[in-house]
């Protein structure tokens, strides 16, 4: 089975050797940057395509992949991928759900704690030679910390739920809003109180995001949800860009409705140096922690993301399907 994989080699190199699978594929390897013609040149008659969350996969291209039966995103995201022209050929769309589920939850948190630890202020104030000055003005007016924090995490699956127990060591109040809330058990093994969107944004001190982009969730994150938030909370989104609106991000930050927000995920990517984001870091550099959409970089998850990519293919390959569809087929 021949395998297009829209990455270089190298990126790879480090979890091959230990996934046998593999060893049964051709395998061939190209620059994720395209164009189509680069892609197509290298392996436009695989059988498998693997690409990057951020890599758009057009109908286009897919039609002019005769023998395709197989998308694999080696993240999470899809969003990316022309899923219904997929569909409509008979192709099996899959991603990685929960490769990265730890090393996001983590970067959620760390965000959340340089927010209330006013960090990147602390930092330029250390930097400019006011240390004793700033340790004064917290101590006029201490911070909260995690361990008195209400959290609200928008989305519940692996990577919301590993937010919540990392939390939960923290001494947080945590609550989530899903569309289909949890069974109680899971609620009780991750500390977690279900609430509705809109109550979750009025109650809680901190509200981070770990939903995918979908029609259903662009811009889920509005004028009228910010209005919601209580004054002088904090967002944090590891998530998606497409759920938010950024301006209305932008007025909610310049007005002191919110104290800050940290991201780690923008819409469109890479960021434009015009993208209204840059320029309120500009204007408010301590109080947005701008983030390069690392929190899945990192050896734990390529590894995991790698080994469930070709057992995935493995099975396509052995006449089953694959575990990890995602577009219904």
């Amino acid at each position: 089975m021949k395998v297009l994989i829209l990455h270089p080699h190298s990126r790879y190199d480090r979890y091959l050797p230990d996934i046998p699978a593999a060893g049964r594929m051709e395998l061939v390897f190209t620059d994720r940057e395209g164009p189509e013609e680069r892609w197509l040149a290298a392996g436009g008659d695989a059988d498998a395509l693997v690409a990057a969350p951020v890599t758009p996969v057009t109908a286009e291209l897919i039609a002019r992949m005769p023998n395709l039966k197989l998308i694999h995103s080696d993240g999470i995201g899809v969003d990316r991928i022309d899923v219904e022209a997929a569909r409509q050929r008979g192709i099996y769309v899959c991603n990685c759900a929960g490769c990265n589920a730890g090393p996001v939850a983590e970067l959620a948190v760390t965000l959340m704690s340089m927010l209330l630890h006013r960090t990147l202020w602390g930092d330029r104030m250390v930097r400019s030679g006011h240390q004793h000055e700033a340790v004064n003005i917290l101590a006029a007016d201490p911070p909260e910390d995690l361990s008195t924090s209400r959290v609200g995490l928008v989305g519940f699956g692996a990577i919301g739920q590993a937010t919540a127990a990392r939390l939960r060591a923290n001494g947080s109040q945590v609550f989530y809003y899903a569309r289909h809330r949890r069974d109680p058990e899971t609620e009780a093994r991750y500390g977690a109180a279900y609430l509705p969107l809109e109550e979750l944004a009025e109650t809680c001190d901190i509200v981070s995001l770990h939903l995918p982009a979908t029609a259903e969730s662009t811009h889920m994150i509005d004028r009228a949800f910010f209005r919601r938030m209580k004054p002088g909370s904090y967002l944090v989104n590891t998530a998606r860009g497409a759920v938010i609106d950024d301006e209305a991000l932008c007025e909610a930050i310049r007005s002191g409705h919110l104290a800050g927000a940290a991201l780690d995920a923008y819409a469109p990517e890479p960021v434009p140096a015009d993208h209204p984001l840059l320029k309120l870091a500009a204007e408010f550099p301590d109080r947005l922690v701008l983030c390069p959409h690392q929190g899945g970089i990192v050896q734990a998850a390529f590894r995991e993301a790698a080994r469930m990519v070709f057992e995935d293919i493995r099975q396509l390959m052995d006449g089953q399907r694959p575990d990890r569809v995602v577009n219904g087929l």
